[in-house]
């Protein structure tokens, strides 16, 4: 098959992979009214059918999450009558106000993330009482970290005089529950987070010592359920049918509805619009200038050496200066780690190289523009926020100082998207082991970084095949600089902002 007939069968496949996933994702939304407000500094989501107004059902999302990571549930609410606010947490998506307070203590962030809370679900209740003119039940849904802050918030509305009529807790835990509260309670765990699962149960089991998972338990004025959606873990539960099913339908139970129809399965519509964003870039690196760079490959001693040296040297060097100067969590870290990482990988293997600039601009450009304005434009609207407020822009360019030296350093080393597999895989776990070893060392400054390591793998997946046809094309510094960029922005919007000053 020659080359031609190759790029039209790859731009073939990721058109119609881009079409029939736009329509489904977008059907999904057909006829749902979607507004955008605030809540004081707290930006937030109303969703609702035309012609309905159901309850309100409050949405909050998890740690390094955003509203539309909530989608799947919003969505599905609202296209079965209700009415859904789904907010941003401080330092999360478009929320400018970062999160602060000791994040160990109940007192310390936990209680700040509460109060913004029990604001937005004020303002819902402003909100239905205007559409209404009555004061309506509101009910909560969350995952994993909003489980615990809103049984918080409902514990103290219920204090307030104004109970939530219902809760459900997605991958939930929070040392708050107890045999009265809260009184109507929904637990939802991915079967593959066997952590979740046990205390879970156990919390079912307050009511009844014999109840199981899928069981629906009642005692005096407090009704729970526990369920473990199959096949699924702390991220894929969100686009769980099951899941959804089991929400939707605990929400009817609660409020005496009865919503017809399928519950929304946009998660396979998501990954296919990605890889079809991914697909379609490949044939158009053959417009990309071609590097009149020849690349020597690395000997295997040279390739061991420059990848376990920095791996097991730069955590010790990296925790040194251990200063904060980048209102993210572990960002100032993680640049100078990233840093020395690839500074050190290029001084062991001072490559030879003869660079024309013209390709490496280009083809920079071309994979930073990919990476980040289109496949990051279809990632912000359908799956998680990807465009950054104002005060993101400047963490993103002090990030790149870090992260375009190190993946400069993992192009060469990985000869240029030509290496061996095996040379790839264990350059990248070699990394990932680095700032393992960093969060070991220091775990109060630095646990965070383990919450990195998915955004990491999930990176050289996508954005790493990309970086792989730059550089064969455009040689190692062209997808090394475009890899930068792309991984700094992949980091300074997806991690909570955090203030450690306030």
């Amino acid at each position: 098959m020659s080359s031609i007939v190759k790029n039209l069968v790859f731009l073939l496949l990721a058109f119609l992979s881009i079409a029939v996933a736009a329509y489904h994702l977008e059907d999904a939304r057909k006829g749902v009214d979607t507004q955008t407000l605030n809540v004081g500094s707290t930006p937030a989501t109303r969703y609702r059918l035309i012609g309905t107004d159901g309850p309100m059902v409050v949405v909050a999302h998890g740690f390094a999450g955003s509203r539309q990571l909530m989608q799947a549930y919003s969505l599905t609410l609202a296209r079965a009558g209700y009415d859904v606010l789904a907010f941003d947490f401080e330092g999360h998506g478009r929320n400018p106000i970062p999160m602060s307070g000791d994040v160990t203590a109940i007192d310390g962030t936990t209680r700040l993330l509460v109060e913004e809370t029990r604001r937005v679900i004020a303002a819902a209740r402003e909100l239905k009482q205007e559409s209404t003119g009555i004061t309506a039940d509101i009910a909560l849904l969350g995952h994993s970290m909003a489980t615990d802050v809103l049984l918080r918030a409902a514990i103290l509305e219920a204090d307030a005089g104004s109970p939530v009529a219902t809760m459900v807790g997605i991958s939930m835990f929070s040392e708050a529950i107890t045999q009265q509260v809260p009184p109507s309670l929904l637990i939802i765990n991915g079967e593959w987070e066997s952590r979740l699962r046990a205390p879970a149960l156990a919390q079912l089991q307050l009511l009844d010592a014999q109840a199981q998972e899928g069981d629906t338990v009642s005692r005096d004025d407090v009704v729970r359920r526990v369920i473990a959606a199959p096949y699924v873990e702390h991220v894929s539960v969100l686009y769980s049918e099951v899941a959804l099913q089991e929400t939707r339908d605990w929400m009817d139970m609660t409020f005496e509805r009865h919503s017809d129809g399928e519950v929304l399965r946009i998660g396979g519509w998501i990954l296919l619009m990605l890889v079809g964003i991914v697909l379609l870039f490949k044939p158009l690196t053959h417009f990309l200038p071609v590097s009149p760079l020849v690349l020597t490959d690395v000997s295997t001693r040279m390739f061991w050496l420059a990848t376990l040296l920095p791996a097991v040297v730069v955590p010790t060097i990296a925790l040194l200066p251990a200063v904060e100067f980048l209102p993210v969590l572990v960002a100032d870290y993680l640049m100078l780690h990233l840093a020395l990482y690839g500074a050190l990988q290029l001084l062991i293997l001072r490559p030879m190289l003869s660079v024309s600039m013209s390709t490496v601009t280009v083809g920079a450009i071309s994979l930073a523009v990919w990476g980040i304005a289109v496949f990051g434009v279809a990632l912000d609207r359908y799956a998680a926020s990807f465009l950054p407020t104002s005060g993101r822009l400047s963490i993103i360019g002090v990030l790149c100082l870090g992260a375009i030296v190190f993946m400069v350093a993992d192009s060469v080393i990985t000869h240029a998207g030509r290496g061996r597999l095996w040379r790839r895989v264990v350059a990248r776990v070699a990394l990932i082991s680095s700032l393992g070893i960093a969060a070991a060392i220091d775990p109060e400054r630095l646990i965070f970084l383990l919450l990195i390591l998915p955004v990491l793998i999930l990176f050289y997946l996508v954005h790493g095949l990309m970086g792989r046809w730059v550089a064969q094309r455009c040689g190692p510094l062209a997808a090394g600089i475009g890899l930068g960029l792309a991984l700094a922005w992949a980091i300074g919007v997806s991690f909570p902002l955090f203030d450690v000053s306030i």
